[in-house]
């Protein structure tokens, strides 16, 4: 933001609104900076160990559909899943949003599990509100349970890495990844590609084994055009050019990376002209109410409140399930016994496709997700290619959560095999 002031009288009053002009600039510029510097962790070295093992870059593309790489001809993944594995589809965990499900992947838990409720949720032990847009919220450790694998490999002393990751810009368990990136969209896709390929030139030492990659672009086209647009091609053919360019930057290391390329959910097009408002039987001064679209989670500032409630919406229940916290389908793992961190709403609505809840009643997008992981259009994609892995596979579906211990197993990563949800024997048959 530039201020160009052309004319004034040099007056008192000009000077002090002149001053107060530039502040506001300052003010704006340092509020909307976004920080591009690496970060390093300074005294960490992999152990002789760790230093003969594999390495591991796992890539996610927010919004990748399960079908979207055959939809518009991303031939780079084709090709590429073609030596290697490709599932029929990876489900995601309920909710089917960006932020659970990222950390689902690298704790191997359930987000009900992990402390990740949601994108935006409340917590009653903390009387707060975490959200994925806060930014203080992001980076404080006290929300993320579980043991993300970039803490599990620095534990025992393998070096890691993150170029964008839910949950990497915090210290958990007081560790962060050894070389990370504060999320920002100002460094071109190049730059960053080649930040990964200098990390595995690093002395091995000081090379990362375990390294994240995320791409928002297909996740924003298709949030604002819809999953069948133009512009959702485009942003799949970015991806997958970029997915090219990354791979053979690598491939001339000549080293033993392997490469998994997944998505934390799908996207579909919903009703944007006829949305659901917030149902009136809600009494919105006795219920802490997160915003959400495609899951409305309300949380009772009095517990008394929450049948009465539940019954009354219950009768205006027509273009959306109501559903109390311990009805809600076992697959989803999503139910007041599973609330390891007292996270998840008293009552909750979910719309019935294609409508979509708009409670602030302003114009909504033709895209969205955060559905039943049942539903097709919410399915995720999951390819995986490079020495560890068998070629020229097809598998079956399966859920997020066991991506944790098919990487361990490949880095060599002890973990406690009771504390996650992800088991080892759904993937083991893709290694070879």
């Amino acid at each position: 933001m530039k201020l160009i002031i052309k004319t004034f009288s040099h007056s008192s009053h000009f000077h002090i609104h002149h001053i107060f002009l530039i502040f506001l600039t300052f003010s704006f510029n340092y509020c909307y900076a976004q920080d591009t510097v690496q970060k390093i962790i300074p005294g960490r070295l992999n152990s002789i160990k760790q230093q003969q093992k594999p390495y591991i870059l796992l890539i996610s593309a927010d919004g990748f559909r399960y079908d979207l790489a055959d939809k518009y001809n991303a031939v780079n993944l084709l090709r590429l899943r073609s030596n290697g594995v490709a599932a029929k589809y990876m489900l995601p965990s309920f909710p089917s949003v960006t932020f659970p499900n990222h950390y689902a992947i690298v704790t191997g838990m359930y987000p009900s599990h992990n402390g990740l409720a949601d994108n935006n949720f409340y917590s009653s032990k903390k009387n707060s509100f975490y959200g994925m847009n806060n930014k203080t919220a992001v980076a404080d450790s006290s929300w993320y349970g579980g043991t993300p694998l970039w803490v599990l490999a620095e534990k025992q002393k393998m070096l890691s890495a993150s170029f964008y990751w839910v949950a990497s810009e915090a210290a958990i368990q007081g560790v962060r990844p050894t070389y990370y990136y504060v999320y920002n969209d100002k460094i071109e896709i190049d730059k960053r590609i080649e930040a990964v390929k200098n990390w595995l030139q690093l002395p091995k030492d000081k090379r990362p084994h375990f390294i994240t990659f995320y791409f928002p672009q297909v996740d924003h086209a298709e949030h604002t055009y819809g999953p069948d647009s133009k512009q959702a091609e485009e942003a799949v053919h970015f991806v997958d050019e970029s997915i090219g360019k990354m791979v053979s930057s690598i491939d001339s290391l000549h080293l033993p990376v392997n490469f998994i390329f997944l998505s934390d959910h799908g996207m579909t097009t919903v009703n944007t002209t006829q949305t659901i408002p917030l149902p009136s039987a809600i009494d919105t001064a006795k219920f802490y109410i997160p915003y959400g679209d495609a899951l409305i989670q309300l949380y009772a500032k009095n517990k008394k409140d929450i049948i009465p409630t539940y019954n009354a919406i219950k009768k205006q229940a027509v273009d959306f399930d109501v559903y109390l916290i311990d009805k809600t389908p076992l697959r989803w793992h999503y139910r007041k016994k599973d609330d390891a961190f007292k996270r998840l709403g008293d009552i909750l609505l979910v719309p019935k496709l294609p409508k979509v809840f708009n409670i602030n009643q302003k114009p909504t997008t033709p895209g969205k997700h955060g559905f039943d992981p049942a539903i097709a259009d919410m399915h995720a994609s999951f390819y995986a290619w490079g020495p560890a892995f068998k070629q020229h596979i097809k598998i079956n579906s399966f859920e997020n959560v066991h991506v944790y211990p098919l990487i361990a197993k490949i880095l060599g990563l002890t973990y406690d095999a009771k504390s996650i949800d992800g088991r080892l024997s759904v993937l083991q048959p893709v290694l070879k």
